[in-house]
């Protein structure tokens, strides 16, 4: 279409990009054929005013780590950019270039107690995570947001501003501000009769 405009008006391209006058006294009409209309030509015509402009919104993608490429490249208290790749009620999953998406559990996708993930993070979005744990036999990896949690550390750091309640493992040991109490691996003789019970 450009190309049957130029010919007609023996102008170059440089001629008339960005030429507003010349571009004006066009008739989108006098273009028109069987695979062009109007409304396709004066929107050609507005466009070859504005040069260099693009209507797409700015892309951004995420920049991963040069030599990480599989899991066994990935460490403990690695702090990587990646992608969300999808939100789920337990947490989101984010690419970040390994060719196996890593988990971020809801409760380290923020410094606070979070209901729906979907009101954290969403599809596509950008995000600098943590490696937590990487478990190559199953292909497993266990991400956190909260870039102060530690590797190793059961549930991370505990968020600002929570306290923990005093009693360390034992009876009343938890968090308040509504978060569920640790869980601890029962021992002693009633975790030996459990197990005869599941026997």
């Amino acid at each position: 279409m450009v190309q049957r405009i130029l010919a007609d008006i023996k102008q170059d391209i440089k001629g008339l990009i960005g030429n507003s006058a010349l571009l004006k006294s066009l008739s989108p009409s006098k273009y028109q054929d069987e695979k062009f209309g109007i409304p396709t030509i004066s929107d050609i015509l507005k466009e070859l005013e504005k040069p260099g402009r693009d209507p797409r919104p700015e892309f951004t993608t995420a920049t991963f780590k040069e030599g990480v490429e599989s899991l066994s490249d990935l460490k403990p208290d690695m702090i990587l950019e990646g992608v969300v790749t999808n939100v789920a009620a337990f947490g989101a999953f984010v690419d970040i270039g390994v060719h196996q998406d890593g988990l971020v559990h809801i409760s380290a996708l923020a410094d606070k107690f979070v209901k729906d993930p979907h009101s954290m993070v969403k599809a596509g979005q950008i995000v600098k995570v943590k490696v937590l744990e990487v478990d190559e036999k199953r292909k497993r990896i266990a991400l956190t947001m909260r870039l102060t949690d530690m590797a190793g550390q059961v549930g991370g750091n505990k968020p600002e501003g929570v306290q923990r309640e005093p009693g360390g493992q034992g009876k009343g040991a938890g968090v308040k501000a509504g978060r569920a109490p640790n869980v601890v691996a029962p021992s002693g003789a009633m975790a030996a009769a459990f197990q005869k019970l599941k026997v």
